[in-house]
């Protein structure tokens, strides 16, 4: 397994610590964040990739349609 160095504010050393113990560690708890990280990017560009199909064919949302839509998802 590869080794990386990063830098952490006090505060993002706070946090981390705080997270450790749901984790069992502050190496389980990055691994974790980076792979929600990584889960949220998926979501997002598939999201994107959704809605630009759906612009494609049947043209752009209205504001009702994006209103509608945030309510639904709890935007």
């Amino acid at each position: 397994m590869a080794r990386r160095s990063v830098w952490l504010s006090k505060e993002t050393r706070q946090l981390l610590d705080r997270l450790a113990p749901e984790f069992g560690s502050r190496n389980a708890a990055l691994r974790e964040a980076l792979h929600q990280l990584a889960a949220d990017q998926d979501r997002k560009e598939a999201v994107d990739a959704f809605f630009a199909a759906w612009e494609a064919a049947e043209g752009p949302l209205s504001t009702e349609e994006v209103s509608a839509l945030a309510e639904r998802c709890g935007l």
